[in-house]
């Protein structure tokens, strides 16, 4: 397996179909059919390639402050890992979350942050939930438009503490659309 690193302005063609069909296989219908994003391209992907160069899972990454009980905190925002069928349970998740953390060392990075339905892996591999009231701008995905902000307490809200900055319960504003 090999795992690369590349901005989404790099992605070619080939690419991007191999990423919009392993998002339409992991989420369905709630993935947009023509894109590879939900609601905003992610800054970069890591995407791991099986031997004959086949995609097999991605994640993307978001990088932007966030605004924790009135206090800027630089968070980096983990969006959409899946894996293809046929290679889940093979620790490939895992994998991705670890070349995350690596990433994130010795970075201005004070919380990786995600929502998940399904908890298990991030558990696993030392995500906890959290419960903040949190704020977000709301974006019409068909019609690529803002409709104001959302707010609510978030029960996929889950996080991981890569700095030296403390976690708090309390309002955490995204500054930018939900992931």
């Amino acid at each position: 397996m090999i795992i690369k690193r590349v901005h989404e302005y790099e992605l070619d063609d080939a690419v991007r179909r191999s990423i919009q069909d392993l998002l339409l296989e992991s989420f369905g219908e709630d993935n947009p059919k023509e894109r590879i994003y939900f609601k905003q391209l992610p800054h970069f992907r890591y995407l791991v390639l099986n031997d004959d160069n086949m995609l097999v899972a991605q994640v993307g990454l978001d990088y932007r402050v966030m605004n924790l009980n009135g206090h800027p905190v630089n968070v980096l925002g983990v969006i959409d890992l899946c894996v293809k069928k046929e290679y889940r349970s093979n620790g490939l998740g895992s994998l991705l979350l670890s070349e995350i953390e690596k990433f994130s060392e010795d970075k201005s990075i004070d919380f990786l942050l995600l929502f998940a339905d399904d908890k298990g892996l991030y558990l696993k591999n030392g995500y906890r939930s959290v419960m903040n009231e949190c704020t977000w701008l709301k974006i019409d995905n068909e019609n690529h438009k803002s409709l104001g902000l959302g707010m609510e307490v978030m029960n996929e809200l889950m996080m991981k503490e890569i700095g030296n900055v403390t976690w708090e319960n309390g309002c955490l504003d995204l500054l930018g659309y939900l992931y």
